[in-house]
């Protein structure tokens, strides 16, 4: 007879036999609230949420900016180089996630991989991190539609806020489609203003003179940062636009966060991981060398900081080519953009709280599910930091709002650097216990652990010299080295003071609960069931 649990997980004879009582202990309390959430995703869904929630006004409109720092050359290269260590994060997510399917992806990993003390220190800045950058693309949306109409922000940010909290509290798979809708329209938008910087490029505009490479010799292929001249200005430049390039990136990893509310998820997981991958060169990549061959570094418009479209890279092409209709179109678009990375964001923030109250790292009243099977008081605190976006309403406010945001982006780069270590404890754990994992996993990452090592060396990298530029002479700014290293003893203390106080200790690579994991996944009476072969053309959609 099969064991149930509390959940009302059963667990076979070769469960119960195979794995310890932790095992056993962990699978009845994490792969409960399976039961929990409504499964209303698919695969689709899954890959566009995690694009949708990263392909926002960043893309659009910052892009520029990594084109001003380092030169067309070499912004192609930090995106080509942060690209594939992103590309190590997704396929280490994704190969956990296939395995432990539960709420709140990675920040769960760590708990059973690693140290739970190290799930809580995470959890809590990944909290932070989009209850933050949450009102900042609302704030970018309301200041978007200034392109058009002048009316007072706070109007706009009020709407916004109302509409990204309910979709957050309807239907789960409303919300999929919604999501699934918005990217489909970002990637129109990118493959659009791509095609478009190709014509112009070949001399194909109004004007029709043919562009060729001639930016990347005048003003060259590469910036003189911060004025320091020779080959240290120009890797200065590149360096620092590395780490635009993380930011840029941010989310991208997420793909496993809904995993609880996704059907079939040992089969979406590993499908969705290894499509977002070839976006990440195809969106990503490709724009920033496009971007390199259509707008010279030097153009004034760049540094004009509006945050409207006429800020955008394409904008300024198509502009410097004499075409007139598209800076409305790309506007209205990166409006849905920042409406869609406002949703994404508040489902990832949601989540993770929702996960971290499963297993006691946050107050229990975030466990609780309203009628539609979605963790309503969770997301009902996330939405509440929507208020922070009328800080950008007043002056001074709204340098505070933007220190905010500098810290958030240092948070990403802690959330990849910790993703990095539970990953290789997990690699090395299936080692010490004899695990093959491209046996008996649900699904193994290619290039592992070596591209895992290599990404979190360049992730410590970045973090160390986040702040260099305070230290160059002439250029100290406090707020600048603040911004830069304050979550580094923010997490360091959350993660030692939740050590000291519930005296945890680093799993042993023995001790982590893989033959459970394993055998659950193998004996579960809920079978996936086999996925559908692709037919006619459908076998050519690269989308999802």
């Amino acid at each position: 007879m099969p064991a149930e649990s509390e959940s009302g997980i059963q667990l076979t004879e070769a469960e119960a036999s195979s794995a310890s009582d932790g095992d056993i202990g962990f699978i009845r309390r994490g792969f409960g609230e399976v039961h929990a959430v409504r499964q209303g995703l698919y695969q689709r869904h899954m890959q566009m949420i995690a694009l949708a929630g990263t392909i926002g006004t960043g893309l659009f409109l910052s892009s520029g900016q990594a084109l001003v720092i380092a030169g067309p050359l070499g912004a192609f290269l930090a995106y080509s180089i942060v690209g594939l260590a992103v590309s190590s994060v997704v396929l280490t997510v994704g190969e956990m996630g296939a395995l432990v399917p539960l709420s709140g992806g990675l920040v769960r990993y760590a708990e059973y991989f690693f140290d739970p003390a190290m799930a809580f220190a995470n959890g809590w800045n990944q909290v932070y991190l989009y209850s933050v950058t949450l009102p900042a693309e609302i704030v970018a949306a309301s200041v978007l539609l200034e392109f058009w109409i002048t009316v007072s922000n706070a109007l706009w940010i009020t709407v916004f806020s109302v509409l990204v909290l309910i979709t957050a509290l309807v239907f789960v798979r409303i919300y999929g489609e919604l999501e699934f809708s918005f990217a489909i329209l970002k990637i129109l938008l990118i493959l659009g203003v791509n095609i478009l910087a190709l014509v112009i490029t070949c001399g194909g505009g109004p004007d029709g003179e043919s562009i060729g490479f001639r930016y990347w010799r005048d003003p060259g292929p590469f910036v003189q940062y911060l004025g320091i001249k020779g080959s240290l200005g120009r890797f200065l430049g590149f360096w620092t636009s590395l780490q635009n390039a993380v930011f840029a990136y941010s989310g991208i990893q997420n793909i496993t966060i809904p995993a609880a509310e996704t059907r079939s998820p040992r089969q979406s997981i590993p499908e969705a991981t290894r499509r977002v991958l070839y976006r990440i060169f195809l969106f990503y990549v490709l724009s920033m060398f496009m971007i390199g061959l259509v707008v010279p570094s030097n153009d004034p418009t760049l540094l004009h900081l509006t945050g409207t479209a006429s800020q955008s890279p394409f904008v300024i092409a198509a502009r410097r080519a004499g075409i007139k209709a598209v800076p409305s179109v790309i506007n209205a678009v990166i409006v849905t953009s920042a409406w869609s990375a406002g949703n994404s964001y508040i489902l990832f923030g949601s989540r993770i709280l929702y996960g971290m109250a499963i297993h006691g790292h946050a107050p229990a009243v975030f466990k609780r599910l309203n009628h539609f099977s979605v963790p309503y008081v969770a997301i009902s605190c996330i939405g509440s930091f929507m208020c922070l976006g009328y800080m950008s309403l007043s002056r001074s406010a709204t340098i505070v709002f933007q220190w905010l945001r500098d810290i958030v982006a240092v948070a990403t780069l802690v959330d990849w650097l910790i993703v990095c270590i539970v990953y290789l404890r997990f690699h090395y754990g299936c080692k010490k216990q004899g695990v093959d994992r491209h046996k008996e996993l649900p699904w193994a990452a290619p290039f592992q652990p070596h591209l895992t090592w290599a990404a979190l060396t360049l992730f410590t990298l970045l973090l160390i010299t986040g702040g260099f530029s305070t230290f160059i002479h002439g250029h100290w700014d406090t707020e600048t080295f603040i911004a830069s290293y304050i979550n580094v003893p923010i997490v360091l203390g959350l993660y030692f003071g939740y050590k000291f106080w519930k005296k945890t200790r680093i799993i042993a690579l023995e001790n982590i609960p893989l033959v459970g994991l394993i055998q659950f996944y193998l004996c579960h009476d809920e079978v996936e069931p086999e996925p559908k072969p692709r037919k006619g053309l459908a076998k050519f959609n690269i989308l999802w």
